[in-house]
C-alpha cells in the first residue's frame, strides 16, 4: 500500500488564502522584483502588446527547449510530449476549427540563445503563445522578452517558486508541491542529517535556501552545502565531503541537473555510498535520466515529482500508449513530459473559451480555474498562473521505473511565495485581481 502524507501536511503544503483556493489552481541570478512579476499590490506597469497572428490557416505556437548541450538529454523528450499533445488535438479538429502549427527553437543549453529564441519566435514568427524552458536559468533569461512584449509562457518544469509573473503559466511543480512535502517525508523516514548538493545556477540555491529554513523549522541538520558549474562532471570533491560531514550515513538532497547527474551517481556507487546509508533524493532525475545513467547506478534511491510513469489511472494509461505508439515501444514518459503535455491541453482549452487565440489577456483570463484530467490525476489552473498538483515520491525499481512510495490523496493547491523563508512568508498572487497582482499580503 502506497504510504500517505498525513492530513496536517496536507493541510500545510496546501493552505492558502480563501481568495486564492483551487477549490473555486543569464545563469545564476537571483530572483528580485524586477524580474518576478510583483507588483506589491500597485496597478501592473504598462507594457507593450506584441503582435501575434492566427489570421491564416493554423494558429502558430512556438515550443523552446535545448535540442542541444548539457540538457538535451532532459529536454528534448518534453518537446516530443508537446508534439504529442498537439497532434491529438490537430487530428481532433484542431483549435477554433484551425490546426496548430508548432514552430520547434533550440535554446542549446544557452541561456543568451533561449532570450534570442524567445524574441525571434514572438517578432519573426509571430507565434500566439510559446511552450518552454526547463531550468530556471533560462526562464530567468527569457522573462524580460515575455514581459517586455507582453506575450506568454507556458512552463512545464518543477521549480523554486519565490516568482509570480502575468506573462508565465507554470505547469510543473511549486516547491510546496515537491520539495517541502519530500523532506518532511525523508525527516520522517530516512534521517535528520542532511547534505545539500547542486547545480550552481537560481533553481538549486533558492531551493536549498528553502530546505535550510525546513530543516532549522522542523528539527533537521544542514550538515554541508555544494555546487558544480551546470554541466560539469568533476563530482570527486563533492563525494568527499559528502564522506567527510556524513561518515556514518545521511540523506542526500540532489538538485544537479544535466549531465553532472551520471558522473554522481556513478562515483556515488563506486565509492560505495549506497541508498541503505545514503539515500538521495532528487528532484531533476525522471524515467529518461534513469534510462540514460542506467539503473544499475540508480536502484533503490529515490525522486519527488507529481507524476511517474506507474501512475495508475485511465488518463495516464492512455498517456503512455499514445506516446508510446507515436516515439517507440521502448520509450518512457517522465513529469515533465507530463507538464508539458497538460500546458498544450489548458491552453488549447483557455482558448476556446476565451474564442480567440490572438487576444492573450482573454485567453489569460479564460484559463484561471481551466480542469484537465491529467495522467496524474485532475489538475486545475490557480489565479496565480500555477496548477494545483498531485504528491508523489518514488523509489527507483529494478526495471528503471518508479515504485510510487508516497502520495498525497489530492491535488495539493500551489504556493508560489514560498512561506519557509521570511522574507515571502505571508503572500500570495492573484492575477485575477488586479490590485492584488504578482505578489500581494494575505
Amino acid at each position: 500500500m502506497v504510504g500517505r502524507i498525513g492530513r496536517r501536511k496536507f493541510i500545510v503544503y496546501g493552505s492558502v488564502a480563501a481568495g486564492t483556493s483551487i477549490l473555486l489552481k543569464a545563469c545564476g541570478s537571483p530572483p528580485d522584483s524586477a524580474s518576478t512579476g510583483d507588483t506589491g499590490g500597485d496597478a501592473p506597469v504598462e507594457q507593450s502588446s506584441s503582435t501575434t497572428s492566427s489570421s491564416g490557416d493554423t494558429i502558430k505556437v512556438g515550443i523552446l527547449h535545448s535540442l542541444s548541450g548539457t540538457m538535451a538529454i532532459s529536454e528534448k523528450s518534453v518537446v516530443e510530449s508537446t508534439q504529442l499533445a498537439i497532434d491529438q488535438i490537430n487530428a481532433s479538429g484542431g483549435v477554433l476549427g484551425k490546426q496548430i502549427e508548432a514552430i520547434v527553437e533550440d535554446g542549446a543549453s544557452d541561456w543568451p540563445t533561449f532570450a534570442e529564441k524567445a524574441r525571434k519566435l514572438i517578432d519573426q514568427d509571430q507565434v500566439v503563445v510559446v511552450f518552454g524552458c526547463w531550468t530556471s536559468a533560462s526562464r530567468k533569461a527569457v522573462l524580460p522578452v515575455f514581459e517586455e512584449k507582453d506575450h506568454m509562457l507556458w512552463y512545464p518544469v518543477q521549480y523554486e517558486g519565490q516568482e509570480c509573473s502575468k506573462n508565465i503559466f507554470y505547469t510543473g511543480a511549486a516547491p510546496n508541491q515537491q520539495i517541502e512535502p519530500s523532506v518532511d517525508w525523508l525527516l520522517t523516514e530516512k534521517g535528520t542529517d542532511f547534505f545539500l548538493v547542486g547545480s550552481d545556477y537560481v533553481f538549486p540555491r533558492t531551493a536549498n535556501n528553502i530546505i535550510k529554513e525546513q530543516l532549522a523549522a522542523s528539527g533537521g541538520t544542514t550538515v554541508g552545502e555544494d555546487y558544480l558549474p551546470l554541466g560539469n562532471t568533476e563530482v570527486t570533491p563533492i563525494i568527499t565531503k559528502i564522506r567527510q560531514a556524513l561518515p556514518n550515513g545521511g540523506v542526500i538532497y540532489n538538485t544537479l541537473n544535466g549531465d553532472s547527474n551520471v558522473a554522481f551517481f556513478k562515483q556515488m556507487q563506486g565509492a560505495g555510498l549506497t541508498p541503505d546509508k545514503y539515500p538521495v533524493m532528487s528532484v531533476s532525475i525522471a524515467e529518461e535520466e534513469v534510462q540514460a545513467i542506467g539503473v544499475e547506478y540508480l536502484k533503490g534511491q529515490y525522486a519527488a515529482w507529481n507524476y511517474f510513469m506507474t501512475v495508475e489511472n485511465p488518463a495516464n494509461e492512455k498517456f503512455v500508449a499514445d506516446f508510446k505508439a507515436k516515439y517507440g515501444a521502448d520509450r518512457v514518459t517522465n513529469d515533465p513530459m507530463e507538464a508539458g503535455y497538460i500546458a498544450v491541453n489548458i491552453w488549447k482549452q483557455a482558448v476556446e473559451t476565451a474564442g480567440t487565440a490572438d487576444d492573450l489577456e482573454a485567453v489569460r483570463n479564460a484559463a484561471y480555474g481551466q480542469t484537465f484530467e491529467a495522467p496524474e490525476g485532475p489538475v486545475m489552473m490557480n489565479k496565480s498562473h500555477h496548477l494545483s498538483k498531485w504528491v508523489r515520491i518514488g523509489e527507483v525499481r529494478e526495471d528503471g521505473l518508479f515504485e510510487i512510495v508516497n502520495a498525497t490523496p489530492d491535488a495539493i493547491s500551489p504556493l508560489p511565495w514560498n512561506q519557509f523563508v521570511a522574507e515571502t512568508k505571508g503572500f500570495a498572487c492573484d492575477w485575477a485581481d488586479k490590485a492584488k497582482g504578482g505578489k500581494h499580503k494575505i
